[in-house]
């Protein structure tokens, strides 16, 4: 009997090896299936003046965040297609975060060869009419959340969700109510505005998110308080085989909706 029970044992123990070694590369440092990757914002004692070109010297004292492609981005996409993304995306882009009492400030900084924003006006479904970055923040431990854009123009949208379950319905996409009344954004481009016809190379934003007007609902936006946040973008081109979808933190899928997805934000003061 003791050989089976040796053997036995062993088995069981390479299993929780593989199991262990399994996790660690999916999630490294944590097995657990509320593990998410920390996103920092930084806090400053001067308000960041809006200006849309980052060009206050805060920001490059906070991380910044790189945008991925999703896990099966293209995977069901012609082989051009694959190939022409197989070393990643091909035009970068990155966030950064900073705070102080009254607002979370959003820095956007996106590469672009065809600077696109074809509705000037706020509270549009941007993503459908040209370049745009969005922004999801949700309490960890409610249902409710919120979807902001800022795009080319400095143009910007606010929509709220009750619950993902009610995702779609008209209620949550007012056409002219802009859901956060004290939402600012700024934004400048390199290049030539719905101009294909010549390289442009790139465009920056900031977003302003009012803080009390956030957690209105009855979550408080503090440090204490655990909230989620996600970076989408969706980036149109003539010089892309297709719309480049990127977003931090990567996604299996590539649905901005999947807050199972999110990172985990961090107030550091």
């Amino acid at each position: 009997m003791k050989p089976v029970r040796l053997f036995a044992a062993a088995a069981a123990v390479s299993a929780i090896a593989l199991v262990q070694s399994a996790c660690a590369n999916l999630c490294p440092g944590c097995c657990s299936s509320e593990c998410r990757p920390e996103i920092v914002a930084t806090y400053t004692k001067t308000p960041v003046a809006l200006d849309g070109k980052l060009s206050d010297p805060m920001w490059q004292k906070t991380p910044a965040y790189e945008l991925m492609h999703s896990r099966t981005a293209w995977d069901k996409s012609p082989s051009a297609v694959r190939k022409f993304f197989a070393n990643g995306v091909a035009e970068p882009g990155k966030v950064r975060l900073l705070w102080d009492d009254k607002y979370l400030y959003i820095g956007i900084e996106f590469t672009d060869s065809d600077v696109v924003a074809e509705a000037p006006e706020d509270q549009q479904h941007h993503y459908l009419k040209g370049d745009v970055a969005e922004v999801f923040l949700k309490p960890m431990n409610q249902t409710w959340y919120w979807e902001l854009y800022a795009t080319p123009t400095g143009n910007k949208t606010a929509f709220f969700f009750p619950g993902r379950g009610v995702l779609g319905l008209p209620s949550g996409f007012p056409e002219k109510t802009l859901a956060l009344k004290n939402l600012k954004t700024a934004a400048a481009f390199d290049g030539t505005l719905n101009n294909s016809w010549d390289r442009d190379k790139k465009w920056t934003a900031e977003m302003a998110v009012p803080i009390a007007e956030v957690g209105m609902i009855g979550e408080k936006l503090t440090p204490e308080i655990p909230w989620l946040i996600f970076f989408g973008r969706y980036n149109y081109s003539r010089y892309l085989p297709v719309r480049e979808n990127s977003s931090f933190p990567q996604q299996e899928s590539g649905n901005y909706h999947f807050y199972e997805d999110y990172g985990l934000l961090k107030l550091v003061k």
